[in-house]
């Protein structure tokens, strides 16, 4: 292995123990609209996984970090200030390596900076508690770091769902090793260099790096990583949760997720419509709260398929350099041959094709990975485009009749990250979110998400939560300490 001052060398490298590093395996980024070569990356090997846990541990036990609530809140708020001022830069190159369009691109960069203050907040508020529970005896509890935290990132969203699970960790007073997906390498680095050359931030508390499952198997295998936070599918949560139940690892998941969107009779279309369209188009469907399930009150079935039909089927994808772009491409053409035989399987099982989509296969966009939004309607609730996730842009439709028929419907599955309820029904929208199996429901609306409350799932989209006070219990264990300094208070004479 060679190590560099810098990753300025034509590859990405990674972040180990406070200096850049290179690795014996190099790979090459590609440019998902285009297909085009855009660089290449050191892909760190299991050995260099391991010196990562190594550095990680090392600061754990010898720095101040753990133990210096100051520092970790100044650290976190210098590292928001240092997003904003490379803000462009980051969105330039998110565009390019991720293929969001660029609106998308920087509502990922901007949600950053305000994550990472808030945890710094959190991180200066954090305080166990003392009681005298009986005259001379005092107990205390303290909130003390588990140690090294293992954040591992999907490639749909690197930056704004690293930074989600990476906060909270050095906030409750951890250390961290951090995968990032290779599909992202290029814009892995510049977020790299962004946060972990942070002024104040001692080497080796943060350990950054882009790798393959194989080699971030370590981080699941290693009993000096006592808790791991994964965003990813839920068959990969259970593979991990399997392994690190051996030396019964704390987790937190966030998983798959299948959100339902439900519109009641009295729903606004003329507000909906548009935000149903984002809900799918969005990261092209690449989202783990993607509104995949429409179910529509019989009442207004006709109106929603032709109005959303024609929004869909005018959908217009193309690249983050193209202002026109309604939406980018997927991460790549394997994922689009993917969702295309998923959609195919549907049709052939029973399924309506309102608006068809598919691959772009002609003109200008045929060498990217693009995938025109589908519609589906759906009158069989066993159907496998239904119950699983498609990661992509395509939508279910579905009929119901009653309120009660709505919920059943949206409980019937097995995932239950996120959900949606449109009507204007002044009592409705709340007593139907009451009886939503989900972590988050959104009321006339979609994907709101707030630092300050919590974010996660029911079922089997995972088990923990993310953002709000709760995203420090991943990471903190708790100490109780009962003292008994001397006899209590003396009567009164």
């Amino acid at each position: 292995m060679s190590e560099t001052t810098d990753s300025e060398q034509g590859v990405a490298q990674n972040w180990i123990d406070g200096r850049w590093t290179d690795s014996a395996v190099q790979a090459d980024s590609f440019d998902p609209a285009t297909g085009e070569l855009i660089g290449r990356y050191a892909s760190a090997s299991r050995a260099d996984v391991e010196r990562a846990i190594q550095a990680a541990d090392q600061a754990f036990r010898t720095s101040p970090w753990r133990a210096d609530r100051r520092q970790r809140a100044r650290v976190l708020n210098a590292m928001a200030d240092r997003v904003e001022q490379r803000r462009q830069d980051l969105i330039d190159l998110l565009a390019l390596d991720n293929g969001k369009v660029r609106a998308e691109a920087a509502m990922e960069i901007d949600m950053v900076p305000s994550k990472l203050r808030y945890n710094a907040a959190l991180a200066m508020r954090e305080y166990g508690r003392a009681a005298e529970v009986r005259p001379g005896r005092i107990s205390m509890v303290l909130r003390e770091p588990m140690g090294v935290a293992g954040v591992i990132t999907p490639w749909n969203s690197p930056v704004i769902l690293t930074v989600r699970s990476l906060a909270p960790a050095l906030a409750a007073g951890c250390t961290a090793v951090v995968k990032l997906p290779e599909e992202t390498a290029q814009i892995n680095r510049l977020f790299t260099e962004v946060i972990a050359q942070t002024e104040g931030l001692p080497a080796g508390v943060v350990n950054m790096f882009t790798s393959d499952r194989d080699a971030a198997a370590a981080i699941i295998e290693s009993p000096e990583v006592p808790t791991i936070s994964f965003t990813g599918s839920t068959a990969t949560g259970k593979a991990i949760s399997a392994v690190g139940a051996a030396q019964l690892k704390r987790f937190g998941l966030e998983l798959g997720g299948k959100t339902p969107m439900i519109l009641f009779e009295t729903a606004d279309l003329a507000e909906a419509m548009p935000v149903l369209e984002k809900a799918l188009t969005t990261f092209a469907g690449q989202f783990c709260m993607t509104g995949s399930r429409l179910l529509v009150h019989s009442s207004i079935a006709d109106e929603v398929r032709a109005q959303l039909g024609k929004r869909l089927a005018a959908v217009r994808p193309g690249p983050a350099s193209d202002p026109a772009s309604d939406m980018g491409p997927m991460i790549d053409k394997a994922n689009v041959a993917r969702v295309d035989k998923m959609v195919d399987a549907a049709i052939q099982a029973g399924a309506r094709a309102i608006v068809r989509g598919g691959p772009v296969t002609d003109g200008p966009l045929a060498p990217g990975a693009f995938y025109r939004p589908t519609l589906l309607e759906v009158a069989d609730p066993s159907l496998t485009i239904l119950r699983e996730e498609v990661f992509g842009p395509v939508l279910t439709l579905e009929v119901f009749d009653t309120e009660a028929e709505a919920i059943a419907r949206a409980n019937d599955s097995r995932y239950g990250l996120a959900a949606s309820v449109w009507s204007r029904d002044i009592d409705q929208p709340l007593r139907v979110a009451r009886e939503l199996q989900a972590g988050t429901v959104w009321i006339n609306d979609w994907a709101i998400v707030y630092d300050e409350f919590e974010e996660g799932g029911y079922k089997q989209s995972g088990q923990g939560r993310l953002n709000g006070l709760a995203a420090l219990e991943d990471f903190t264990e708790y100490k109780h300490i009962a003292l008994r300094p001397g006899d209590g208070p003396l009567n009164p004479a």
